[in-house]
């Protein structure tokens, strides 16, 4: 989710679920585009009652607002926000209304917010610690309610809030002792490992697959949240040298598994069938998603997968992420795409085909995730203008349904211009249908 993705050389669209707060969204999306519209200079037309005969819809299939335009905000190492720990309740609300109003202006209509970062909670969780990105000190009540506030503002300009979870992340360090006294890995050590530098809950025991669930359910639960998201981190990215610590963990639970790599997929598989049934048995009406990284397996490992070389998010990392969408257990599906149109290993032009191959058929919505983090590196990446055009790209794929952007502090620095861009050459237009033009066109 972040620049310290693996690189791709090595190691590391059907219609929405029926929901009865997409009308109200709807309605809400349309205007936040309005208001981006005017930002960019773009005259909206009349509604349809005035205009006996519709112009054609600008842009078809960028213009939609019902599509998906997001930005991940970030809160892990204070990425996005807060920006620095222990800023007063004051300051945490204008950031996070500063970074909201920005997206409105992009033209967004969501905003998927990081609010369980290492194995702590952005609200007053029965099961987990304040987080220690709020005050920078785990355990310490922030003075308010941080996702409360969050999703409020979000729903006041007319944003969808995603809560986004990180699933088994306990800390950025391998020292228990820094964890707060009462921290549930503190209270099991057994459910902890430590590899790569951090600490993680250990995916291949059950009750800790339980307790996660009941970590993130408490928010679903007590929370009008639109979304429930999961990042790209499920078993730890490889690290040179070092081996997930999970043998005897695969001797005493992996059943009738033969291979570790199986029986750790299925772990991961379980978490994932069990979250969305749990979610949707709560809250039918909020979505599922996840955020895979972009390649699932390659063509030459497996016929059914990508033209592609990179590493291998199934094998590494354990994501079965083509199976959770065949399997209709995720609402939308949101790989991180995170390569320029023509990257020799993993081409953007190839990927996206891809995937639109294998939501179709499938009640499971497609979003691009985009990687704003990488405008201005070298080569295709100095051209502010490659965004958009993998946005140009994808209207000739309707399966997909939108866009998600890593991430806002991207949009306000290095890729302003870029972001800029797209609102120009695709967020600007008004919603097929919705402003006088004929969908469809």
């Amino acid at each position: 989710m972040s620049s310290t993705h693996p690189d791709p050389h090595g190691p590391p669209a059907a219609a929405r679920r029926a929901r009865p707060a997409r009308d109200t969204f709807a309605l809400l999306r349309t205007a936040a585009v309005g208001a981006a519209a005017l930002l960019v200079g773009t005259i909206l037309a009349a509604p349809a009652d005035a205009a006996p005969d519709p112009k054609p819809c600008p842009n078809p299939g960028a213009s939609d607002t019902t599509a998906m335009r997001a930005t991940w905000i970030s809160s892990v190492q204070n990425i996005d926000w807060p920006s620095e720990p222990g800023l007063t309740p004051a300051a945490q609300k204008r950031e996070l209304q500063t970074l909201y109003d920005e997206a409105v202006g992009y033209g967004l209509n969501a905003v998927f917010v990081q609010i369980r970062p290492t194995a702590d909670a952005f609200w007053p969780s029965e099961h987990e610690p304040w987080s220690e990105w709020l005050t920078g000190t785990q355990g310490t009540d922030p003075g308010y309610d941080p996702l409360e506030f969050a999703v409020a503002e979000a729903h006041k300009r007319g944003l969808e809030f995603h809560g986004w979870f990180n699933l088994y992340r306990v800390a950025m360090h391998t020292d228990p002792g820094r964890l707060v006294e009462d921290h549930p890995a503190r209270r099991n050590p057994d459910w902890v490992f430590a590899y790569g530098g951090k600490l993680y809950y250990n995916p291949g025991i059950p009750e800790v697959r339980s307790f996660v669930q009941d970590a993130m359910m408490d928010a679903v639960e007590n929370y009008d949240m639109d979304g429930v998201h999961f990042d790209d981190y499920f078993y730890p990215y490889p690290v040179e040298g070092q081996v997930v610590p999970d043998e005897d963990t695969f001797a005493e639970f992996g059943g009738d598994f033969d291979d570790i790599g199986d029986w750790r997929r299925d772990n991961v598989n379980l978490l994932v069938e069990e979250m969305g049934e749990r979610i949707h048995e709560a809250k039918p009406d909020v979505d599922f998603g996840i955020s895979p990284f972009g390649i699932w397996r390659n063509a030459a490992s497996d016929p059914d997968g990508s033209d592609t070389s990179g590493f291998e998010s199934y094998d590494g990392i354990y994501a079965d992420s083509r199976t959770w969408v065949k399997e209709g257990w995720v609402d939308y599906i949101n790989p991180q795409v995170y390569w320029e149109i023509g990257h020799p290993a993993a081409d953007y032009a190839a990927l996206v085909p891809w995937w639109a191959g294998v939501v179709e058929d499938t009640d499971v919505e497609l979003y691009i995730g985009q990687a704003a983090y990488k405008v201005g590196n070298a080569g295709a990446w100095s051209d502010p203008g490659e965004l958009s055009g993998h946005l140009t790209f994808n209207r000739d794929h309707p399966q997909v349904d939108g866009d998600v952007f890593f991430s806002a502090n991207s949009l306000r620095t290095n890729a302003a211009e870029a972001i800029r861009q797209v609102t120009e050459d695709h967020y600007a237009a008004p919603a097929r249908g919705s402003q006088g033009c004929r969908p469809g066109d």
